[in-house]
Parts: C-alpha cells; sequence; structure tokens
C-alpha cells in the first residue's frame, strides 16, 4: 500500500483506537458528535463508505490482499493515514484473526429521525433488547435479504455499528435504515404512523406465521424479543397480533436470528 505508515510498536498511539478503546468508548455518549465506530474486513468496509460513513484511518495487515487494500484506499481518498504492520503485533488486538486484515476506524454517522427511517416503508423489525451482537448482526443481514424496509431498536439493544455487528451482518447495517425508539410508548407511535404490530412469541392464542390475514397487512412491524427471555408480557398483550413459527420433534424455540429469517421471509411485503 503506498505511503503507508510501518507500525512496528503495539503500544504506538496510532493503534489506541483500535486496540485500547472500548466500544463504550467509541460511542462517546457525552459528545456522540465525536463518536467513532471500527469496521472489519474489506467488504463491510467498503459498505460503510458507500454509505457515506468518514473514515478517519485505516490499519491492516501487512501482505493483506492487494486487490482488497487498493479498493479501500481509492474509497477512503487521499488525506486518510493508511497503517501496516505485521500480524505479529496486529494479533494482540482482540478478534484481529476474524478482520481478513483490516480495519477501518470511522466517524458515527448522525442518527436517522424515525419518520425518515419509516417513510414509504411497509414491513419493520423492532427489537426489544437484542444484547446479543451476533445475533443483531444476524438479524439485520435476514432483514436486508428479505425484504424488511427498516429497523427499530429500542432502548437495551446492542449496537448495530460494534464490530461484531456490522461483520456478521455483512455491511448490511449500511444498507438498511434503522433508528432508535426512545420511551414507553414507541408502539403508539407506531399505530399513529398506520402499522400494525405484531409479536413473534410462544404463545397459545398466536396465529400460525403463514395466516393469509397477515399477509394482507399493508403495513406491519415485527416485534422480537431478547435471546434468553423473549419479549416482554407487556410487549405481547399490546401487540395486535402474535404469531409463532410452529415446531417439530419437540423443540420448542429457535434463536431469535433463525426465528427472524424465517419470519421475515413469510410475512415479506407482496
Amino acid at each position: 500500500m503506498e505511503n503507508a505508515i510501518e507500525i512496528t510498536d503495539f503500544e504506538a498511539p496510532e493503534l489506541d483506537v483500535y486496540a485500547r478503546l472500548s466500544e463504550g468508548q467509541l460511542l462517546n455518549r457525552h459528545e456522540p458528535e465525536k463518536g467513532l465506530f471500527i469496521a472489519e474486513t474489506p467488504y463491510v468496509i467498503l459498505r460503510g463508505l458507500a454509505a457515506g460513513c468518514e473514515p478517519v484511518s485505516i490499519l491492516a495487515e501487512r501482505g493483506v490482499s492487494k486487490k482488497g487494500a487498493a479498493e479501500v484506499a481509492d474509497a477512503c481518498g487521499d488525506g486518510v493515514p493508511t497503517y501496516v504492520s505485521e500480524l505479529e503485533v496486529l494479533k494482540k488486538i482482540t478478534g484481529f484473526n476474524l478482520t481478513r486484515g483490516m480495519l477501518c476506524a470511522m466517524r458515527r454517522p448522525r442518527p436517522r429521525a424515525l419518520d425518515d427511517v419509516l417513510q414509504n416503508a411497509r414491513r419493520v423489525v423492532v427489537l426489544e433488547k437484542v444484547m446479543n451482537p451476533t445475533n443483531l448482526g444476524a438479524i439485520f443481514r435476514s432483514a436486508a435479504a428479505l425484504g424488511m424496509d427498516a429497523v427499530l431498536l429500542t432502548p437495551g439493544c446492542s449496537d448495530p455499528l460494534y464490530r461484531r455487528s456490522s461483520r456478521v451482518s455483512m455491511g448490511t447495517v449500511f444498507q438498511i435504515p434503522w433508528a432508535h425508539l426512545g420511551g414507553a410508548d414507541w408502539m403508539e407511535g407506531l399505530r399513529a404512523r398506520g402499522f400494525k404490530t405484531t409479536a413473534m412469541a410462544l404463545a397459545d392464542d398466536s396465529y400460525p406465521i403463514d395466516a393469509p390475514e397477515l399477509r394482507e397487512i399493508d403495513k406491519l412491524a415485527i416485534v422480537l424479543g431478547s435471546e434468553g427471555d423473549g419479549l416482554r408480557d407487556e410487549t405481547v398483550a399490546a401487540c395486535d397480533y402474535t404469531v409463532k413459527i410452529p415446531m417439530f420433534h419437540d423443540v420448542d424455540s429457535l434463536n431469535v436470528a433463525a426465528a427472524s429469517a424465517v419470519v421475515f421471509w413469510e410475512l415479506r411485503p407482496r
């Protein structure tokens, strides 16, 4: 990589953002306009850049794919420093072996307004306290691939821009619109915008997932709960419908990421 800056010491300050700042410190809740995130793998980095995210610096393993490195460098443009180091140094960074040899620090995009995200949307996903970054990333990938128009996150959800979330999503966190829901009255806000709500829950009075009346709903919000406890009882009771996936062989439930793919396909807009 031309004009790359060689890093030989793991304690070099250029590596602080990659090696010594936690996800919470990068988020910078006290000064969100200064927040950063780390994208990993050339593929995910390029999706972030294509979505308009501003790069701060690049960190690459010496010998990383010339094609991928060149594409990222070209997309970043001049003025973005590129740091290069040997694997022996970089493997001290947690999870570096999963990065395909490249990380990119980027400025967090400005949060999107709910009405902006929901404009022209017919199928949206609401996540209630989905805290596992891997599950969150997998849900985003399925939502983007299977016809959902937006993802909404209640307080307590993991951050879609965490390294693991964006990597597992294959960069779809930069493609499908998403926003945070504030306050306890988010369901009324969706209804005011014309959405019916359906809770994914294991209840005896649930509709089967392939019920024709569900497919006919014009604007539908699909509400999914946390990995362990699922949705709160209050959330299920407040939704217009409750839906479950039929199970076989005495299996009682699916992981939330696996269940999301099934329900997104069945309830996609027709």
